[in-house]
C-alpha cells in the first residue's frame, strides 16, 4: 500500500448531501505524480517513493545533477519532490505515475501543508489576548501586560506567549472524509478545510496507513 500523493489546493466550496445539509469541502488536484526513485529497505535503510508532481511547466534551468537525476525515470526535471513511504509489495518502478484513484469515497485522509504566513503580529492576534480596557486615556488597549516577575526568576521564561512571527508552519489535518475522486481530471474532494492559501502544495497521506502492514 502507497502512503499518499503529492497536490496542489484548488480552493474551497461547499455540496449538498442526500439529506439537503450544507457540507464545505475543499478541492485538491492530486497528482499526477511521477515516481522519481524507488527506495527498498535493503540498499536505502527503508522502502519509499520519491515522487514528483507533474506540472505544465518543468523547471527551467536545471542543473546537470538533477537532470541525471530524473534520467532514470525519463521525465523533465519537475519542481516539487517528496517522498512518501509504501508497504508490502508494489509493483511500480521509477517513471510510473500515481493518479487521484489510489483514493476512494469515504475514505479518512491526513493533509500536510504549510499555513498562511501572517507576518508580524501582537498579542491579541497572535494568542487571542483579551487586551486591556479601551477607555480614554487607559494606554493598555492591546498590550502583553507582564511577561514576568522582577525578583524571582527575574527574566522572561521560556516559551512565554509574546508578539513574533504568525503563520508559515506545517501543520497536518487529520480524519478528512473523502467525498469525491475524479480520476479524469485528477482532482480529490475532502470534507473540511485544510492548511494553506489556494495554489499551495499540498501532501495527502492515507490515515490506515502503517509501516510494516
Amino acid at each position: 500500500m502507497i502512503e499518499g500523493i503529492i497536490g496542489r489546493k484548488v480552493g474551497m466550496s461547499q455540496i449538498l448531501d442526500g439529506d439537503g445539509n450544507v457540507i464545505p469541502v475543499t478541492i485538491i488536484k492530486a497528482g499526477p505524480c511521477t515516481i522519481v526513485q524507488k527506495k527498498v529497505k535493503e540498499k536505502d535503510g527503508y522502502e519509499a517513493l520519491q515522487l514528483g508532481l507533474v506540472e505544465e511547466r518543468s523547471k527551467k534551468k536545471p542543473r546537470k545533477p538533477e537532470t541525471g537525476h530524473f534520467k532514470k525515470s525519463g521525465s523533465p526535471v519537475l519542481k516539487v519532490l517528496k517522498e512518501v513511504r509504501y508497504s508490502g509489495p508494489v509493483e511500480l518502478k521509477e517513471g510510473d505515475q500515481l493518479l487521484a484513484d489510489i483514493f476512494q469515497v469515504g475514505e479518512k485522509v491526513q493533509v500536510v501543508g504549510v499555513t498562511k504566513g501572517k507576518g508580524f503580529q501582537g498579542v491579541v492576534r497572535r494568542h487571542g489576548f483579551a487586551g486591556g480596557d479601551a477607555a480614554h486615556g487607559s494606554m493598555f488597549h492591546r498590550a502583553p501586560g507582564s511577561i514576568g516577575a522582577s525578583s524571582y526568576p527575574s527574566r522572561v521564561l521560556k516559551g512565554t506567549r509574546m508578539a513574533g512571527r504568525m503563520g508559515g508552519d506545517r501543520v497536518t489535518v487529520k480524519n478528512l472524509r473523502v467525498v469525491e475522486v475524479d480520476k479524469e481530471n485528477n482532482l480529490l474532494v475532502v470534507e473540511g478545510a485544510v492548511p494553506g492559501a489556494t495554489g499551495g502544495i499540498l501532501l495527502i497521506k492515507k490515515s490506515a496507513f502503517k509501516v510494516g502492514t
